[in-house]
């Protein structure tokens, strides 16, 4: 949510944000809630002033009492009645007002950064750098699916009959894989210093609304029937959640945080072979990181956070790039954000392993995250960013250690975690 300042001082700065982000059904909304909060502060100034015109009165009332002046004290305390009504009127449709203009407000995009390059979706996503030589080998690599029912490592099949499309079973050495890759991600960053957490996996929707949009929330989140409750999408919502309604001390700025957590999205519509694999589910687990800090420190934790992530895939032997994303590809509370993607030897093609975020004060906005300052309290900015999704990160992974008798090298790095294995096998 942005400042209710930048549509009473810069309307054309906000209508031209909605315009990059090609949403310009949204533009009407700016000068409704402009004339709405012109209307709210006229009604607030009134309210003010006849509350202050109604607490002189009602001193005035004592003293009259006082000099015996009876009848010129009960006019007076007819007066302050009917003020009082007025008041009263007055502060319920200021409250009316408040409610009308922060839910239009909600859906009015975060201001993007000026360096983001403008297009309509992800296909206009601008690549920025590769980190690591993409090989194609001199033999075919089969389907990621295939490779691993080819291991016993997955079972699609059981999956159907117990959960239906969008889940997986993994099995023995591809299983412990997917556990080894997290395990390292989470000692990776505990090693760049963020705090380990274990959040809440689900939450409720003042959380929901707070660190996304409506939405992003009608397409990702799974409501928990009957309760005000939702299964994350990622630990980032209840990560930052947790900080909600607070304000900041100093001596703890900038927070630094990576949590594990199992994520649990909708992800509507057919997606062809990929309903076969793992790459787009209902459930798996990621490694995350987001941190809170001063405003003039997000641009640099930013750049820190994204670099992480491609360190990590580099450590594990995986070809990454970074993209920036593009204005119409941009989340509605996103300042700026770019995606890492990991190199597919069998698609000769890049496809997505993680997303970092930039989201000045939008989160923040909305949830209540404060630092107390000499002019008062301001909002603090938050980010997030993918260290590891397990099933993604999987594919990456065997695509790029497979050989031809079908085994997978694990790397170097994986291996105490795999009880010293150096190799998975066909049995």
């Amino acid at each position: 949510m942005i400042d209710i300042n930048l549509i009473r001082e810069n309307v054309d700065l906000v209508k031209e944000n909605i315009k990059k982000k090609c949403q310009d059904e949204k533009l009407p909304l700016v000068d409704e809630i402009y004339e709405l909060d012109k209307e709210y502060r006229d009604v607030k100034l009134s309210m003010d002033t006849k509350r202050a015109e109604k607490n002189k009165l009602s001193a005035e009332i004592g003293s009259l009492m006082r000099d015996k002046k009876i009848d010129e004290a009960n006019k007076v305390k007819e007066t302050v009645s009917l003020m009082g009504e007025e008041i009263d009127e007055l502060t319920k449709r200021e409250e009316e007002l408040s409610k009308i203009i922060k839910e239009k407000m909600m859906v009015i995009p975060n201001i993007i950064a000026d360096t983001v390059p403008i297009g309509k979706d992800d296909s206009e996503n601008v690549e920025v750098e590769k980190f690591g030589e993409p090989i194609v080998p001199d033999f075919e690599i089969p389907y990621h699916a295939d490779i691993l029912e080819a291991l016993d490592g997955l079972d699609k099949e059981a999956s159907g009959r117990t959960s239906g499309n969008g889940f997986y079973y993994l099995i023995g050495d591809i299983a412990r894989l997917s556990s080894a890759m997290l395990s390292y991600a989470r000692d990776f960053m505990i090693d760049k210093g963020f705090t380990y957490c274990i959040p809440p996996f689900m939450i409720r929707s003042d959380v929901v609304t707070g660190v996304m949009s409506f939405a992003e929330m009608d397409a990702m989140m799974y409501k928990i029937e009957g309760e005000d409750l939702y299964l994350i999408g990622t630990s980032e919502h209840s990560m930052i959640g947790k900080f909600k309604d607070q304000i900041i001390k100093d001596d703890v700025l900038p927070i630094t945080m990576t949590s594990y957590s199992p994520c649990f999205r909708k992800e509507v519509g057919a997606h062809g072979l990929e309903e076969r694999g793992i790459y787009r589910v209902h459930q798996f687990e990621k490694q995350e990181m987001i941190v809170i800090c001063e405003p003039e420190e997000s641009e640099v934790w930013y750049e820190k956070m994204w670099k992480f992530t491609v360190e990590l895939f580099r450590s594990l032997d995986i070809p990454v790039r970074q993209l920036e994303c593009c204005s119409g590809d941009l989340a509605d509370l996103k300042y700026k954000s770019c995606d890492i993607e990991a190199w597919s030897p069998r698609q000769q093609k890049y496809f997505e392993v993680g997303s970092c975020s930039n989201l000045t004060d939008a989160q923040a906005r909305r949830l209540g995250i404060r630092k107390k300052g000499e002019n008062g309290n301001y909002y603090l900015h938050t980010l997030n960013n993918t260290v590891l999704a397990s099933t993604r990160a999987l594919i990456a992974l065997i695509e790029n250690n497979y050989n031809e008798d079908g085994s997978i090298n694990i790397p170097v790095a994986l291996r105490p975690y795999m009880g010293g294995k150096e190799k998975i096998e066909v049995k």
